[in-house]
């Protein structure tokens, strides 16, 4: 089954700091060469070099920045085949800080113009397989179809009876009550500890147990930094350790784990077991510079887990 990844590919622009300056505060920054990333590519890229089928959707510009971005998803072994141009949107880059072992992501607004999917794109998002996505991307959605346009939550819902199930990556934004159309029987939703917090106001994910059952959704994550990732399905909790590591990066460890969280899933593995692998993959990436050093075999991973673990 292909799993398609609709969001963000750009030009990760890399700056250290030794603080992060307060407000009316002025201080120093150290280059560092840029990489091509962005959240949902970076997921999308994991995915692929895990030997899932990959396609990835973006709006982006026709400039010579966009085809370098495309080519090196193509490079990746992930599909551009439905990519979708506009000739007004802002260049995508990214300006990321690495400051005391975190780092601070400054986006470049690309505005919020409507994504309008061919014919040949919705029936491929039709069939049977998984959508990784953000609620920045599906409220973006049109399609033109012979009863009239199909967007946003409607859309999603009408993937959803064509057996594309999709896998949210809510990051640091949470959810609000507006969301809720878009979140509603969703096969995952994944919260940081900050997005989760914003959210629902708390820290405890068996509060949330009967807000899961209400809005039919499979499993919730909510990852925990170093500590690992807790889920939970409306009946059960699943948790899954982090593993101590020397920090380089943690730019994309996200992504990672939810690229890998679709793969294994895609496979057929037990949400337990899912959990487990894309926390070991999501560990292991941020021991790498740069937002694609979660890009890795299965056996790699298996091996960093085994070692890590020992005997």
């Amino acid at each position: 089954m292909t799993a398609f990844f609709i969001g963000d590919v750009a030009l990760d622009e890399y700056y250290t700091a030794d603080r992060w300056p307060g407000r009316a505060d002025k201080g120093m920054v150290r280059e560092l060469p840029a990489e091509i990333g962005g959240s949902i590519a970076n997921a999308a890229v994991v995915h692929a070099a895990l030997g899932g089928d990959t396609q990835f959707i973006s709006l982006l510009n026709d400039s010579p920045l966009s085809c370098r971005l495309i080519d090196d998803l193509e490079q990746n072994g992930v599909a551009a085949d439905h990519m979708l141009t506009d000739r007004a949107v802002a260049e995508s880059r990214n300006l990321i800080f690495l400051v005391d072992g975190e780092h601070v992501v400054l986006t470049v607004e690309m505005g919020e113009q409507p994504m309008w999917l061919p014919p040949a794109t919705l029936a491929a998002l039709r069939q049977p397989g998984f959508l990784y996505t953000t609620l920045y991307r599906v409220r973006r959605l049109h399609a033109e179809t012979d009863g009239g346009v199909l967007k946003q939550a409607d859309l999603v819902a009408d993937l959803r009876r064509h057996d594309r199930r999709a896998i949210f990556d809510l990051d640091v934004g949470g959810c609000a009550s507006e969301d809720l159309p878009y979140l509603k029987g969703a096969a995952v939703v994944i919260f940081n500890q900050v997005g989760f917090r914003a959210a629902f106001g708390h820290d405890d994910i068996s509060r949330i147990a009967g807000w899961i059952r209400d809005h039919e959704i499979g499993w919730v994550v909510r990852t925990l930094a170093a500590d690992g990732a807790e889920a939970h399905d409306g009946k059960t909790r699943l948790e899954a350790k982090g593993y101590p590591v020397d920090v380089v990066d943690v730019t994309g460890a996200g992504d990672t784990f939810g690229g890998a969280l679709t793969w294994c899933l895609s496979e057929g593995q037990s949400f337990a077991e899912a959990l487990d692998f894309s926390i070991a993959a999501a560990s292991r990436s941020v021991t790498i510079h740069g937002p694609r050093g979660g890009k890795a075999s299965a056996p790699d991973i298996l091996a960093w887990r085994a070692q890590r673990r020992g005997p």
